[in-house]
């Protein structure tokens, strides 16, 4: 869908609201951009403006995603506490995605700057993987380096045994933190 007038802003949002209904998947604000004709920036305020009228969008690592919220099925949620060195993210992030749960975010409670989350959205080994090479692409640090490891994430899974099942096995490879 690429624009071939100068849209307003509000049809423009309307656009974006669109493409973002109609996929299953995360896009890019620079995919955004392209198609709307206009600079990423301009997407992130859209996106801003979009998610103060109560739009469920949910800006991932991997992009923006409209969070459907039609479906039915249950889904149970869980946040629980982590610590441990940076090496060892990637061991815990696929010990919990191999239990069939979803990690939406990791949080953290800096001293200085109090509490900070961001979206890590990953369910499978390979969407880890992908995580975990973004990270080295951009040599940024693990938001649980600011708070010596530990951190918090929000997990999410149809089943609420699959949760305890994760948080047994978070305990058994000393990863729980229980403080």
């Amino acid at each position: 869908m690429i624009t071939q007038k100068k849209l307003t802003g509000e049809e423009r949002r309307l656009q974006l609201l669109q493409m973002l209904k109609e996929t299953d998947h995360p896009i890019t604000g620079s995919e955004l951009a392209d198609k709307a004709n206009v600079s990423r920036q301009a997407i992130v305020g859209d996106i801003a403006l979009l998610k103060a009228k109560n739009e469920p969008i949910m800006a991932t690592s991997k992009g923006y995603i409209y969070l459907n919220q039609t479906d039915t099925a249950p889904i149970f949620k869980k946040t629980i506490a982590c610590r441990h060195l940076p090496e060892d993210v990637e061991r815990e992030l696929n010990l919990m995605v191999d239990h069939g749960v979803t990690i939406r975010d990791v949080q953290v409670e800096h001293p200085v700057f109090g509490h900070l989350a961001a979206s890590i959205m990953v369910s499978t080994r390979k969407e880890v993987k992908q995580f975990i090479e973004r990270i080295a692409r951009s040599k940024a640090s693990y938001l649980s380096e600011l708070t010596c490891g530990r951190h918090l994430h929000t997990l999410t899974s149809a089943s609420e045994a699959a949760l305890k099942e994760v948080e047994d096995r978070l305990r058994k490879a000393g990863f729980l933190d229980e403080t």
